[in-house]
C-alpha cells in the first residue's frame, strides 16, 4: 500500500515476477504487493537488513511468512521464494533471518532483492491516508478546481513515492507527499494537488536574468587596442 505521508508502499506486479501458477479466480482475488527490500548483510550469521514498505510489519513479517523474490534474471534466487525465520530490531533498523540463508556470503547474494506477498485485492487498510496502488490508478487529478489529468501509475522510489499523472501534454511526476498531495478522495475519484511553481509548467524567465544575458561580453585587450587604432587613423 502507499501512504502519502511516509515511505510505505505496495504495488501490483506482472505474472513474470511470480513464477507460480494460479487459476483465473485466484487472479481475480489476489495481487502481488511489495512489502520490503533487502538492503545488505548484517553480521556473520545470515541476517539481512530490511527496508520496510508496509504499515503493519507485525502482521506481514512473522515467522513462517513466505515472500516472492524480485531479483535480476541472472541471480540464483530468480523465480524463488524465501521464508522468514525471525525479524529483529537493531538500533531501530529491521533485520531479518531467513531459511536457507546460513551465513554472510549467502546473505550478500540477496542484497537489493524486493519482497512481495500475495494479498486479497478487497483487503482494506486500517491506516489513515493509506491506499493500495489499484485504488489510486485512474483517479482524476485536480488543481485549483481544474482537472489536469489522471493517475496512470505509481513509481516507488527509495526516498518517496511518485504519482505519474497523464496530462494532455505528457506524463508528469508528482511527489506523493502531504505538502503537494493534501487530499485523496477515493470514493469521489479525485486527488487534489498543490504543486509548487515549475512542477507542472516551465516558469517564465526572470527579468533580472534576461537583463544579465543582454549585457555585452567584456572586450578583450586585443579588441580594445584594435578599436583604438581605428579611432586614431586620419
Amino acid at each position: 500500500m502507499v501512504d502519502a505521508y511516509v515511505s510505505t508502499s505496495s504495488t501490483p506486479i506482472s505474472s513474470s515476477v511470480n513464477d507460480t501458477t494460479v487459476n483465473d479466480s485466484e487472479k481475480d482475488r489476489t495481487q502481488q504487493l511489495r512489502v520490503g527490500r533487502l538492503t545488505k548483510a548484517h553480521g556473520l550469521k545470515g541476517a539481512i537488513k530490511l527496508e520496510l514498505f508496509t504499515d503493519d510489519p507485525g502482521r506481514r513479517f512473522v515467522p513462517g511468512a513466505v515472500f516472492t523474490l524480485q531479483v535480476p534474471t541472472g541471480s540464483a534466487w530468480h523465480g524463488k521464494t524465501i521464508e522468514l525465520v525471525e525479524l529483529r530490531w537493531y538500533n531501530q533498523h529491521a533485520v531479518g533471518f531467513f531459511k536457507d540463508v546460513p551465513d554472510r556470503s549467502t546473505a550478500e547474494t540477496l542484497a537489493k532483492a524486493i519482497l512481495w506477498i500475495d494479498a486479497d485485492v478487497a483487503e482494506q487498510s486500517d491506516e489513515e491516508d493509506a491506499w493500495y496502488d489499484h485504488q489510486l490508478v485512474g483517479l482524476a487529478v485536480m488543481r485549483d478546481g481544474v482537472r489536469i489529468g489522471t493517475i496512470g501509475r505509481l513509481e516507488h522510489m527509495p526516498a518517496q513515492d511518485l504519482l505519474i499523472v497523464k496530462t494532455p501534454t505528457g506524463d508528469v511526476m508528482i511527489p506523493f507527499v502531504k505538502a503537494i498531495v493534501p487530499s485523496v478522495d477515493v470514493k469521489a475519484g479525485i486527488v487534489t494537488i498543490t504543486p509548487p511553481p515549475g512542477l507542472l509548467e516551465e516558469l517564465p524567465e526572470d527579468p533580472a536574468d534576461a537583463a544579465a544575458d543582454a549585457v555585452a561580453e567584456p572586450v578583450s585587450e586585443t579588441d580594445a587596442a584594435a578599436s583604438a587604432l581605428e579611432t586614431d587613423r586620419p
